[in-house]
């Protein structure tokens, strides 16, 4: 059965011990983690390992934030995010090399990162340079034996399906985050993780509402008490064959670690009702 961790970054912690900590608080024994401290060296690889290996930790993936990234609204994270932007094209393609060799060095096999909005449209000539951004930033970590997992969200199931398709990399497949789906207005997460499942190298357990509004954020909120269905959710894990990590993320609330211990009980009361079904 696919293991239930949390995600580093949502926990804020300040140092190594502190994120072992506040995960043993969650409840959980898995992670996946941050890279970007250790990249930039504000944080030690033996710092990291003992202080998750002292609370019977393990490192199951890790992510790589991007250059210059701005979420305060859809507009300025269209510009801003992933690959996309030219001005950090340069510095994201190092930090991808960086990002790679520590993940060989921790002994991970995926990392997560956000390809930034991908067109629609496979005449969009932003496509095509993006595409290629992709494939060299997928051939930096195979060359590590690290595959890649694109964040579902920012494009429709159909978009992201059609993208793996013309990039042609095997490493390269996605980190499914439900309430993405919903905060950015990109369809209904049963559905698309159903179109994307063959693809699926782990998934985000996140809720959310969606805005009311057309082209502004929808809401995170507390596993559970957003619009992602559940039940439903994981009758698709299980109809599709998924075995793949589930990672606790929350980007939003005052007491994190209480949220993610709601979510991890919300995920195992589900998966205990199917497995008794």
């Amino acid at each position: 059965m696919s293991s239930i961790g949390a995600c580093s970054w949502s926990l804020r912690a300040e140092d190594p011990d502190e994120l072992a900590a506040r995960l043993s608080d969650v409840g959980v024994d898995h992670v996946q983690l941050g890279l970007d401290p250790l990249v930039q060296g504000s944080w030690t690889l033996a710092a990291i390992k003992d202080a998750l290996a002292s609370r019977g930790i393990a490192i199951r993936s890790g992510m790589m934030g991007m250059e210059g990234e701005d979420y305060s609204t859809l507009d300025t994270i269209r510009e801003t995010g992933g690959l996309r932007p030219t001005q950090h094209w340069q510095a994201n393609r190092d930090a991808a090399r960086g990002t790679a060799r520590v993940a060989r060095e921790l002994g991970l096999d995926l990392v997560s990162l956000h390809a930034g909005f991908l067109p629609h449209d496979s005449s969009d000539p932003e496509r095509a340079v993006l595409i290629e951004r992709l494939r060299e930033v997928a051939d930096i970590f195979a060359a590590e034996g690290v595959r890649l997992a694109l964040e579902t969200g920012q494009e429709d199931a159909q978009t992201l399906l059609g993208v793996l398709d013309e990039l042609d990399r095997e490493t390269i497949g996605i980190n499914f985050d439900p309430a993405n789906m919903i905060l950015y207005g990109m369809g209904d997460p049963i559905a698309a993780l159903r179109t994307l499942a063959a693809r699926v190298m782990q998934i985000h357990i996140k809720d959310a509402v969606a805005s009311k509004v057309p082209e502004t954020w929808g809401e995170e909120v507390c596993v559970g008490a957003g619009q992602v269905d559940w039940p439903a959710f994981f009758a698709v894990i299980e109809e599709q064959g998924l075995d793949v990590d589930l990672m606790i993320e929350r980007e939003a609330g005052d007491d994190r670690v209480a949220d993610m211990r709601v979510a991890r009980e919300l995920v195992e009361s589900v998966r205990g009702r199917g497995a008794t079904a």
